[in-house]
């Protein structure tokens, strides 16, 4: 396991509190981060009993959380119960339709939870009518350039609030487009001291993408990543959306290289298991995830 960062260890004992040093090396991931979560993992949980879903969050070995789906309380509410949980929300995911229409509102609510991030998780179209057709249109190259101009514009105003911005990528982001692929040209035409990115290496994998290559060819570009698993078939999928996510460990993704890579590039903050469905209980398969991460060998 790398020796953890004094950067590393300070954010991760404010995140986790009293507990010890040895609880604390106990709980961190290969690349000697704090074990993160996506809640978008637990959105129906969360929907029927946010506190009780927080709080088995935490006892599945959790210490930092990105926000996605949460329940529409106030937000000194949600960042109660995450204290209570014991739990650090460090960044928080929205769509671009909602980053758009509602920017402030979401900034100064993410504020409340104590985000550092604010990630973009799907693009837009720059005609509104395009939008409107709740994404069922195809994303053309030229939308693909107004959305990299949008979030400049969004990194500039989240940094004067001391929010980082970001881009989460699924899969539409390495699909040729007009001869480009849409994550280069997206990489191209950010400011990268005002936009960085989510690396989600299973939609990656899913779309054929290598994320060890990512990360080698742009290492100052990602700082995050999402950790999921999908039990990918021997020949091409025709629908990519139809790929079957699983528990880390019981799919096809092999993550030492990536990890290996990830460790070696150094500018990797936060990572954040995303469990979009389960083969089996939710607490369990949570478990699972955690303990895959704390056990895992390079």
């Amino acid at each position: 396991m790398m020796t953890i960062s004094r950067r590393g260890f300070v954010g991760g004992m404010m995140a986790i509190g009293a507990l010890s040093l040895a609880d604390r090396f106990a709980r961190a991931n290969p690349l000697g981060l704090p074990l993160g979560l996506q809640l978008y993992s637990v959105r129906q949980q969360m929907a029927e009993d946010l506190g009780g879903t927080l709080d088995a969050v935490s006892k599945a070995g959790y210490t930092e959380v990105e926000a996605a789906a949460l329940p529409k309380l106030r937000a000194t509410e949600i960042r109660a119960m995450l204290d209570h949980a014991g739990l650090r929300c460090v960044s928080a995911h929205h769509p671009f339709s909602d980053l758009q229409a509602r920017f402030d509102e979401i900034v100064t609510y993410d504020k409340q939870l104590g985000v550092e991030f604010i990630i973009c998780a799907s693009p837009g179209h720059r005609s509104p009518a395009a939008s409107a057709t709740s994404g069922s249109m195809p994303f053309t190259i030229d939308d693909w350039h107004f959305n990299a101009d949008q979030f400049n514009s969004m990194g500039e105003r989240t940094e004067a609030q001391g929010i980082r911005f970001g881009y989460h990528n699924h899969i539409p982001e390495f699909a040729e487009t007009d001869g480009k692929l849409p994550y280069t040209e997206l990489l191209r035409l950010t400011d990268p001291k005002k936009v960085t990115f989510e690396l989600d290496c299973g939609w990656a994998m899913v779309a054929g993408m290598n994320p060890v290559d990512l990360m080698k060819n742009h290492p100052h570009r990602i700082s995050m990543l999402h950790v999921k698993d999908f039990q990918l078939p021997s020949t091409p999928l025709t629908d990519l959306h139809a790929a079957k996510v699983t528990e880390l460990g019981m799919g096809s993704i092999d993550y030492h290289p990536i990890f290996a890579e990830a460790g070696r590039s150094q500018h990797i903050e936060h990572a954040f298991v995303e469990q979009e469905a389960y083969d089996m209980a939710w607490q369990q398969a949570l478990r699972l995830d955690s303990d895959y991460l704390r056990k895992f060998h390079s």
